[in-house]
């Protein structure tokens, strides 16, 4: 707000005898006061060179030791005033910027300080005051207007805030930050037509700028005058021709007119023209085909496709906006190609590589394709919980639990908690990774976290309470959990197997040979783990030859256990 000034103090030396001059004779007065004046010019300099260093402390001991030797000198109460301010402590520092004025009123940078303290203690009159001193009944200071004006506008005085503002246009001339500011009081006063004039002048004062034809439209438009703003855009667009801006303003006018026909007459020569920038014309696009659907709206995306397909065959935004609307059609396959190619030539799209790797796993693309764009996300964005958390989930899905875990941990310090869905299944996912590389307990323990967050997460019920079975550890809570899942998918042979097996820990086999005969019933083709679970559920009741018999259908299956030989050629099961 204000430039400081560097305040030097005359230092005041002494003459010795001179060959050729008179020797003069000082009163013990005189002495004095040059010892109080060279003192105080010593102190002030020490102070000036530590609050130069920034120690605020010291320099305000040495200021305030000048200030014992010269307590009228204004420029000693002004420095101390800026440390204390500098210190936060404004209401100390406004008596000695005060006195700094009083000293010398016609210091300029003394009454800035004082009125940059007044704001800075809630006292925004105060401060207007000295500066309209400054400003009013003469040329100079003009500049300071600006900050009169704000300290108005903000103390609610706005017809005050107008005509500082008046003021600073005489001194600088029609400027955008003025006409916005006053348009704003006008507005608050309910007094639109002087909005406009305000917004016509500007526009007057830099023909064939679009932005402030722009500005004034919406001013028109948010009151009501959609007449008045179609006239505004159609006369700069007679004196203007090639402005693509306010076509596509016409555009949106005259659909909120009905005229659609015009309408779409200004939105094609817009969107054709090379001066449009292609972000623009993405998001027109995109909000286009968010409307309600229609033969017309298809009919207007498929012409603009191509004036995109001739002007803009590889632009980053356009390919995402085609995308987008390939994805709003359900085309996800086509929706992601075209995410790719946009990618490939703006790589920090955040955005676009989100929704390539969300859209991936929904298309179930090949795991090592969706890892390419995990991997550029995490190294493009590594402070992105997101991001890790799904290089972490599409690790432990490839069983590359190792660094799996090391991604998931990555995703849960980064998350902090912020996003709780992110954590529970981040928990759920390392739990799954922890069990896969011997460590159990760690499992179990992040097992328990996301149950926390939500104690109804059917896949981690199912795979914490087979997990407890095959330690045979914690039965009864394995089984609390497995029947409440099999309650809520009493026909689905995953979490029927896991009941059952649950069951067989507990030493309940009639009922785990029921509760897997229902899973056998639901299972097309049954896993090699479940029919291997079966035959042992059928040899402890005593079934042996049905148990070899489906231990040898399961050894036909790539899922079955290590031991299957040997149970088969036993024809027993091993404790």
């Amino acid at each position: 707000m204000r430039i400081t000034p560097v305040f030097l103090l005359l230092c005041i030396f002494f003459l010795g005898p001179n060959a050729g001059f008179p020797q003069v004779t000082l009163s013990k007065k005189e002495v004095k006061s040059q010892e109080k004046k060279a003192n105080a010019s010593r102190f002030f300099i020490e102070g000036e060179k530590a609050f130069a260093l920034g120690d605020l402390e010291k320099a305000y001991q040495y200021l305030a030791k000048a200030r014992e030797f010269a307590p009228e000198e204004p420029a000693i109460s002004y420095k101390l005033a800026e440390v204390l301010l500098k210190n936060n402590q404004a209401d100390k520092a406004l008596p000695f910027a005060q006195q700094a004025v009083v000293g010398d009123p016609e210091n300029l940078f003394y009454v800035l300080l004082v009125a940059e303290i007044y704001t800075g203690l809630n006292k925004p009159l105060e401060a207007a005051a000295l500066l309209e001193k400054l400003t009013t009944g003469s040329t100079k200071n003009q500049q300071y207007n600006l900050e009169l004006a704000s300290i108005y506008l903000n103390a609610n005085e706005f017809d005050k805030a107008l005509v500082a503002l008046d003021r600073a246009e005489a001194y600088y001339g029609v400027r955008e930050p003025f006409t916005v500011q006053k348009q704003r009081i006008y507005l608050r006063k309910d007094q639109l037509s002087k909005a406009v004039e305000e917004g016509e002048k500007l526009i007057s004062s830099f023909p064939g700028n679009p932005n402030y034809v722009l500005s004034l439209v919406e001013i028109l438009y948010n009151n009501a005058k959609l007449d008045q703003a179609i006239q505004l855009v159609s006369t700069e667009i007679n004196k203007y021709p090639n402005q693509p801006e306010l076509q596509l303003a016409a555009y949106t006018l005259y659909r909120e007119k009905g005229q659609v026909s015009q309408a779409n007459t200004f939105l094609l020569e817009a969107m054709a023209s090379p001066d449009l920038a292609t972000s623009s014309k993405a998001s027109t696009f995109q909000g286009l085909f968010q409307e309600m659907k229609t033969a017309e709206r298809d009919k207007m995306l498929d012409s603009l496709e191509v004036i995109f397909a001739e002007m803009h065959p590889a632009d980053a935004f356009v390919l995402e906006a085609l995308g987008n609307r390939r994805k709003a059609g359900n085309k996800l396959d086509e929706a992601l190609e075209l995410y790719k190619k946009s990618l490939a030539i703006q790589p920090k799209n955040e955005r676009l590589l989100e929704e390539i790797i969300l859209n991936s796993f929904d298309t179930g693309t090949d795991y090592k394709e969706v890892a390419i764009y995990t991997r550029i996300a995490v190294e493009e964005f590594p402070e992105s919980a997101e991001f890790w958390f799904y290089e972490g989930v599409l690790l432990s899905a490839q069983k590359k639990d190792s660094v799996a875990i090391q991604a998931l941990e990555t995703a849960l310090r980064l998350n902090e908690e912020k996003n709780p869905q992110l954590a529970q299944v981040a928990f759920s996912t390392l739990g799954n990774s922890l069990y896969q590389m011997g460590d159990q307990a760690a499992a179990f323990s992040n097992f328990d976290k996301a149950l926390a967050l939500n104690p109804n997460d059917e896949q981690v019920l199912n795979n914490y309470a087979y997990f407890l079975s095959l330690a045979k550890q914690d039965l009864a809570k394995a089984l609390d959990m497995a029947q409440r899942v099999v309650k809520k998918h009493p026909k689905n042979g995953t979490y029927l197997d896991t009941l059952a097996w649950v069951l067989y820990q507990l030493d309940r086999y009639a009922e785990a040979a029921s509760t897997l005969e229902e899973a056998l019933k639901f299972e097309k083709d049954p896993s090699g783990v479940l029919m291997e679970h079966y035959g042992d559920i059928l040899f402890r009741l005593g079934k042996v030859d049905d148990a070899v018999s489906w231990w040898k259908k399961a050894k036909e299956s790539p899922e079955g256990s290590e031991h299957l030989v040997q149970k088969i050629n036993d024809r027993r099961v091993h404790d």
